[in-house]
Formats: C-alpha cells, structure tokens, sequence
C-alpha cells in the first residue's frame, strides 16, 4: 500500500497523519503574521502596529481566496488518486499549473492599481497609512510567490503528502523570524521591514518546494502536454475551487468591515481588533487543518468507493476540533492580558480592549471545527455550495450586523463585539447539521462493501 493511501488503515489513525503534519506547517505559516506583529511592537508604537495588522489583514485574505480556491486542485487530485487514476491525477496538476500562474499575474497588477483604494475603504487611521501603504505594495508585488507556495502545497495535499510543505515553511519560519529581527529592528525598517521579511522566507519555500517536485518522486509522471491544461480538469477544479474561494473570500471582507467598525473607533481599539484577529487566526490553525484534512481523506475515499470511512472521518474531525478548541476558549479566560502584552506591552488601553474583544472571540474556536468539517466533507463531495451558502447566512445574517450594533450599543466594550463571530459560527452549524441530516436521508452518499 503507498504510504501516502489514505483510503486503509485506521481513519482517526490516517487523520492525524495527515493532519499533524499540515497544522504544523499552517503554524508556521502563521507565525509569519505573529512575528511581525510581535517584533514590530517591540521597536514601534500603535500607528506602526496598526500599519502591519492593517497590512497582513488584507494579505491573509488574499491568501485564504489562494487556499480555497487551490482546494479545487486538492478536491480533484485526491479523488483521481482514490480512484487510482493517475493520469487524470497529472492532468489535474497542469491544470492547477495554467489556472494559478494567470490569476497571479493579473491579482499582482489589480492589487497594485488600487492599493491606495484598499486603505481608504478600510478606513485605516490616517497616522498608520503611509507605512500600511509600503507594507502592502511589497506584499502586492510577490503575489506569485504566495500563489505559488500555496498552490504547491495543495497539489502535495491532492496526493497524500502533507509532510514535505511542513519541511518547506519551517526554513522560511526561521529566517522569518531572523530576518524581521534584522530589518524592523537594526535597520528600523518598520512596516516595509516586516513586510520584506515575510515575501523573502516565501520566496525561499517557493524555491525549495519546486525542487522537490523537479527531483523527488511523487507519484505521478508529469508532461508537456499536461501544462497545456484539460477543459475537463480546469472544470473540476474550479466547481469546487470558485464556490469555496468566494465563500473565503466573504468571510474575509466581513472580517474587514468588522475591521472598518473598529477603525472608526479609534487608533487603539483598532490596533487591539488588529492584535486579537492575529491570535484568532493562530488558535483556528486546528479547525483549518481539519478542514483539509477532512477534505482530502473523504475525496480520497469518495474516489475509491469507501463512503463509511469518508463519514467516520468526518466524525473524528468535528471530535478533535471540538476538544481542541474548547481548550483554547478556556486558556483564553485567564490569560488573555499576557497573550496581548505579547504584542503591545507599552500600551495599557490596547491591552485592557483586545482581553475583552478576545475572551469573546475565542469562543469561535469551539463552534467553529463543527462546520469547518462539515465544510471540508461537503467539498469532497463536490458540494462546495453547500458551504458557501451557510458563510454567506452567517455573514449576512449575525457576523456583521452583530459587530456593528455591538459597537452601537456598547461603546466602551469590545467583548459584545467579539460574541458575533460565535454566533455566526452557531447558526452555520446548524445549517451544515440540517443539510448534511437533508442528504442523508436521499442517500446522497452510498455505501460500498470494504
């Protein structure tokens, strides 16, 4: 049996292989975002703090429209491999190939016309633009190398391997981490220095993930004529890849108007939602993994017929996700003071907002593993309009109207504010249990004898 067959063995067994090794990578991915953050705040004060929040905000939804779109290539590859079609497999990686190298060269150039256009819609604090603005033109300007690392990492996922993306980004954390040292501190580059920290460590992973796919096996035999494209590959990859990369995009963009909501409340509230976003993001590292990892175990089984253990598989996430998650929401109870001081221990006001703004939010991180996974098995499945449209009902429905009356109501507090997301995440849940319950009952998904 290939070691990377995820369509044998244990299931809970198979997910944590699978999955230990992508959410130490998505860590150190993250740790880009956290170092910034944390290194600029030791060397600057707010307006620096809240260029980089402000900054890194926007490039992580570039980054997760990348990941969710790049799904698509997971999704198609890995039921090619559970059906052990290896050619349509390489067919599907040229096509990942065609589609990404075109969306990155035209995002470079959108995103570089209207950066100035991108700061005022976020009402970014007028002391924080000018530094925003350079902290985003480097970003802007290595879009390929974000695609490319991404895309290369799904393709690695597609076929089983989750193990050589961790190797990749634990280099580029390291000199990350060393070059933000160098550059916001010595050379007090600020904004512009953590920004150029960041694309130099992805540009080395790019590197080193293209040489691995040049000179190691992977399983499959690429040609020529695969990058050539198949209309038939570029539709799968996008029926499942569009939905989801705009249902993360939405998600994004009413992270960015809560954003806007808490920008229009000053510099400090704006740069403790900046801090805590950044944290949230690093403590929904184990929901995210589970999201594909559920993703590419159940299309893998799908492939091969093994309906049963695509559900049990299901079931194990929405376990580890839950547990997890409720770890964190208690941890976060009685420290949330000394996890902001990490990132802003000269200011008292910033401190004493983002603990109330997160003792809130942290609660998300219970609430949401159960429709991330949901998420993840519907995608392999090939229903990603499934996930897009219970996104799109909590954005629309509690996400931001709650933000946005919490900030009208309670005006000195951030915790109300914070309890939007939860409850977003709730009524989510709720849609995926109903719908998952809805197709079950037709018999959506049909066993075969193992």
């Amino acid at each position: 049996m290939n070691a990377n067959d995820l369509t044998h063995g244990g299931v809970f067994k198979n997910l944590v292989r699978f999955s230990l090794p992508y959410l130490l990578s998505c860590f150190l991915q993250t740790f880009y975002g956290l170092a910034d953050l944390f290194i600029t705040g030791q060397f600057n004060g707010a307006s620096a703090i809240t260029a980089v929040s402000v900054g890194s905000q926007v490039t992580h939804m570039l980054t997760v429209i990348i990941v969710g779109l790049a799904m698509g290539s997971t999704v198609a590859i890995s039921r090619s491999i559970g059906a052990g079609d290896r050619r349509a497999a390489s067919s599907c990686i040229g096509s990942t190939a065609v589609i990404f190298t075109v969306f990155s060269l035209a995002a470079t150039a959108l995103l570089l016309l209207f950066t100035d256009g991108i700061l005022a819609a976020l009402s970014t604090p007028a002391e924080a633009v000018p530094e925003a603005k350079q902290y985003l033109t480097v970003c802007f300007a290595a879009v390929p190398f974000i695609t490319a690392y991404n895309v290369i990492s799904s393709i690695f996922r597609g076929l089983g391997d989750t193990k050589r993306p961790m190797y990749f980004v634990a280099v580029a954390g390291v000199v990350n981490v060393g070059l933000d040292y160098l550059l916001i501190g010595p050379m007090g580059m600020g904004a512009m220095g953590a920004a150029l920290a960041t694309v130099l460590a992805q540009g080395l992973s790019v590197v080193m993930a293209l040489a691995c796919m040049v000179r190691m096996e992977l399983g499959v035999s690429l040609s020529k004529e695969d990058f050539r494209g198949s209309h038939r590959h570029f539709a799968a990859i996008l029926k499942v890849g569009l939905p989801i990369a705009l249902q993360d995009g939405l998600i994004q963009i009413a992270f960015l108007v809560i954003t806007v909501i808490a920008n229009k409340r000053g510099l400090d509230v704006a740069a403790a939602v900046g801090i805590v976003e950044k944290v949230i993001c690093f403590l929904f590292l184990v929901p995210s993994a589970m999201l594909s990892s559920v993703s590419a175990i159940a299309a893998q089984n799908a492939g091969a017929g093994f309906h049963q253990r695509s559900r049990k598989t299901l079931a194990c996430g929405i376990g580890l996700s839950v547990a997890v998650g409720a770890v964190f929401a208690l941890l976060c109870q009685f420290w949330a003071e000394p996890i902001l001081c990490l990132f802003a221990r000269e200011e008292p006001l910033v401190i004493a907002m983002g603990a109330q703004y997160l003792r809130a939010y942290v609660l998300d991180c219970v609430i949401a593993g159960i429709h991330f996974c949901f998420s993840g098995y519907f995608c392999a499945y090939q229903r990603p309009l499934i996930s897009f449209g219970h996104n799109l009902a909590s954005i629309l429905l509690v996400r931001i109207p709650g933000a946005y009356l919490a900030s009208l109501w309670f005006p000195d507090s951030l915790y109300p504010m914070g309890l939007a997301a939860p409850l977003g995440s709730l009524l989510s849940s709720i849609i995926c249990v109903a719908a998952y319950a809805w197709l079950t009952r037709r018999g959506a998904w049909e066993d075969r004898r193992e």
